[in-house]
């Protein structure tokens, strides 16, 4: 085994239990510190008054549907300047631009350029940075990763998937965003026999390329399965799980692809769910260990139903929580639904493509219009907790928290909003 493959085999067993200790204070990447879109902290203040709980700071945030990552006092997304994907990171203290860098000329084909209330797609970024030790990274819609001081945004260093392995782009341009665990960073979008790529966070130097797949809009996750380390892609061939020390196949689920799958895979233990819109619909597999290494078996599939279309889901206590419709703007519903059967529990309308988290025992969701909404997860029944409307704009991204505060954006202003019950100066 060379001394690369022990360094990543060693630092993937340390990922998780890393990611726990900061798991009140920050939101580094896409998913949240756990890779599992849910963070251990909690929510302080539940009862909000009329006119709503304390929005500390609103800011211009113009076209796209990048998230927000959080860690250090500083919060990043992805804006569109002058035809331009640009990295902003802002003061997470009052809202403040602390700096922006921005990125190459991008033109999204296809997809409308309103931003505003159209449901067309709006061009803008659709992957969100990641940050990690005082370097930010974002793979922008090109196939090109970029490596960012967290301090000032210049550049450290960058790879360029379709200059320099023969990178194969999507309609809509790339949506997946950078996924870090421990001293790599996993993406794809490169060209036979390098499809897959494992990059060295401080170097940017590839680890590992390998096989040859066509990339979907999704991001991958990392999780444990039977203890067994791995990053799990849902690509146009279906779920595909490699080992993150060599990019070995552990196992491989032949899923269909139709124009987009968007949401990622979530994991239940040794149960992997995944959904896709355009007619596809979800299914869950059971990922049984054998002597010979990993197969699955099928649980349930739906057809055309339980569509996620860019709304990943949470999982709890067995039953995943989350939008599930397709292009029902303003009215798809949030549904509770058993991950090992199957069987829907409740629905409610009138979320549209939004999104939610968990923070503790509570799910945080920002619907499509803009509300900011607190449920708790049973699946008995939906238990609205509060709710309020915060942002203007199409909010088709996913809220980040941190320190009791709770990020959310849309296509054009973003909130910080405080949820820890404290008082001012507290």
């Amino acid at each position: 085994m060379s001394n690369t493959t022990l360094r990543i085999a060693s630092i993937v067993s340390l990922a998780l239990l890393t990611a726990a200790a900061g798991a009140q204070s920050s939101w580094p990447q896409y998913a949240g510190p756990s890779y599992t879109r849910t963070t251990g902290g909690r929510i302080g203040l539940k009862s909000w008054p009329a006119d709503g709980p304390p929005v500390v700071w609103k800011v211009a945030t113009k076209r796209g549907f990048s998230s927000f990552s959080v860690a250090n006092g500083k919060a990043f997304t992805l804006v569109t300047r002058d035809r331009r994907e640009a990295c902003v990171a802002l003061d997470v203290a009052n809202g403040d631009e602390l700096w922006a860098t921005p990125f190459e000329h991008v033109k999204y084909q296809p997809g409308g350029d309103s931003g505003t209330s159209d449901n067309n797609g709006g061009d803008g970024p659709r992957s969100t940075p990641s940050y990690d030790n005082g370097r930010v990274y974002v793979f922008d819609a090109r196939l090109v990763l970029h490596c960012l001081s967290a301090t000032d945004g210049k550049q450290q260093w960058k790879i360029d998937l379709v200059a320099d392995y023969s990178g194969r782009n999507i309609s809509w341009q790339n949506a997946a965003s950078p996924l870090i665990v421990g001293d790599a960073i996993f993406i794809a979008g490169g060209g036979k026999g390098e499809s897959l790529l494992a990059v060295d966070k401080n170097t940017g130097k590839v680890l590992w390329k390998a096989h040859d797949e066509r990339i979907t809009h999704a991001t991958p996750v990392y999780a444990e399965i039977h203890s067994v380390p791995q990053v799990i892609y849902f690509l146009q061939s279906g779920l595909v799980s490699v080992k993150p020390d060599d990019g070995t196949i552990l196992w491989r689920i032949e899923y269909p692809f139709k124009v987009s799958t968007a949401a990622s895979p979530v994991v239940d233990g040794d149960i992997v769910y995944c959904s896709a819109g355009y007619g596809v619909g979800a299914g869950a597999f059971r990922i049984k260990k054998t002597s010979d290494g990993f197969e699955s078996e099928l649980l349930w599939r739906k057809r055309n139903r339980l569509m996620n279309h860019w709304s990943t889901p949470v999982v709890k206590d067995g039953y995943l929580f989350g939008m599930f419709s397709f292009k029902k703007f303003g009215k798809g519903p949030m549904q509770c639904v058993d991950i090992r059967t199957g069987e829907g529990k409740w629905s409610k309308p009138g979320f549209g493509p939004g999104n939610c988290i968990l923070v503790g025992d509570d799910l945080v969701a920002l619907s499509d219009k803009g509300e900011v909404v607190l449920v708790e997860p049973k699946p008995d029944g939906y238990h609205e907790i509060a709710r309020h409307d915060v942002l203007r704009g199409k909010c088709w991204s996913s809220p980040a928290f941190a320190d009791g505060q709770v990020f959310v954006r849309s296509t054009v202003e973003a909130a910080r909003v405080d949820l820890s019950g404290k008082k001012a100066g507290n």
